[in-house]
């Protein structure tokens, strides 16, 4: 699949596996038809720097980025329209995000070393952010029943989090 001006950055697929959304150095998202491998529309843009992450919420209908840029941009998957204004943190570059099994909830990994759980329906952050890595934070992954959160760091650690404590 070719589209992208600069590297790759991520890549997520839809839950029903006809879509693929890839995110990159050139600052856009690009969703991608599986079956015919064409570019489904215009690319998504509005973050000013590399987008360095992309998930979709369990039923589709969200697609989330995240980017250098410190925000976190909620799309409309069906119609590539933003829903509202980005979500920041104040932590700089935003490297992963991922959706808990039930769509409340998205966790973001940011290279200032934290953890934030968002409220996806009220557009907020659930919470205080979880701090406990010296350096960026690679990843976040829930588990399938949404109890655990699991992340990634750079400093070769993985931290495991009880996310109904939070």
């Amino acid at each position: 699949l070719h589209g992208h001006t600069d590297s790759v950055q991520s890549v997520a697929f839809s839950p029903d596996r006809r879509v693929l959304a890839s995110a990159g150095e050139d600052r856009s998202i690009r969703l991608w038809d599986v079956r015919t491998h064409r570019s489904l529309g215009a690319p998504l843009t509005g973050h000013t720097d590399t987008v360095a992450s992309v998930a979709f919420s369990p039923g589709g209908r969200v697609l989330a980025s995240g980017g250098a840029d410190g925000t976190i941009r909620l799309w409309q998957a069906r119609t590539h329209r933003p829903l509202g204004a980005p979500l920041t943190g104040d932590g700089g570059a935003v490297v992963g995000v991922a959706f808990s099994p039930d769509g409340r909830l998205l966790a973001s990994a940011g290279n200032d070393g934290t953890i934030r759980l968002w409220d996806v329906r009220g557009r907020r952050l659930a919470g205080p952010p979880l701090n406990r890595y010296a350096g960026t934070v690679r990843g976040v992954a829930f588990s399938p029943d949404g109890r655990l959160l699991a992340s990634a760091g750079a400093d070769r650690t993985i931290q495991l989090w009880d996310v109904r404590a939070h």
